[in-house]
């Protein structure tokens, strides 16, 4: 069974031949359906600076700072969704390119048209966007924060609208998401005082 683990997840199955559920038949190894990640802790090197930015220009409440090395900001009321940290980063610098660790991660908004209030948000702020993504199951916004690391901002599609291979199965997308469209959700809203 060695060769099996390969498709754990559906990572290395390039003809689609197996499903979660067959995989979790030979694995045992599936997490649970409900989970969800719940948090990122990340290490800034100016704390006062990732404050900042994650609360004026992002629109997280802080939620507990010690005013020198930690704050934990959320939404929604939430103890945190966002840790932050000078813990033996205070004053350091990105990680060179090429290496490992964080590539980015993803904020789930709940609908369209949140999904362009941040990203009129961004551009009102001067955050330089890195891409924008229509990737078929979502719209995706991508940019980095001041210590460089990556963030999505996104909403999924309902998934009756996800592309579908002709056996039915879930794809993805990688195209240009339309940004002029997207602010069209805003159109009706008044513009601010």
């Amino acid at each position: 069974m060695g060769p099996v683990r390969l498709f754990y997840l559906g990572w290395y199955d390039p003809d689609g031949a197996l499903t979660l559920q067959q995989v979790a038949s030979y694995t045992g190894r599936v997490i649970h359906p409900e989970t969800r990640i719940g948090h990122i802790h990340l290490r800034v090197s100016n704390l006062e600076r990732s404050i900042a930015f994650y609360h004026e220009v992002l629109g997280f409440e802080l939620k507990v700072s010690d005013g020198t090395q930690a704050a934990f900001l959320s939404a929604g009321g939430y103890h945190h969704h966002i840790g932050l940290n000078t813990w033996g980063s205070k004053d350091g610098s990105p990680p060179p390119k090429g290496s490992t660790g964080l590539y980015h991660f993803a904020i789930l908004l709940p609908s369209r048209r949140e999904l362009a209030r941040m990203y009129k948000r961004l551009v009102d702020n001067g955050i330089e966007i890195g891409a924008a993504q229509d990737h078929g199951v979502s719209e995706a916004i991508y940019f980095r924060d001041p210590d460089g690391n990556g963030i999505e901002i996104y909403r999924d599609r309902d998934p009756s609208e996800w592309p579908r291979t002709p056996d039915g199965r879930m794809t993805m997308t990688n195209g240009l998401l339309d940004l002029d469209g997207l602010l069209g959700e805003l159109a009706d809203e008044p513009p601010p005082a």
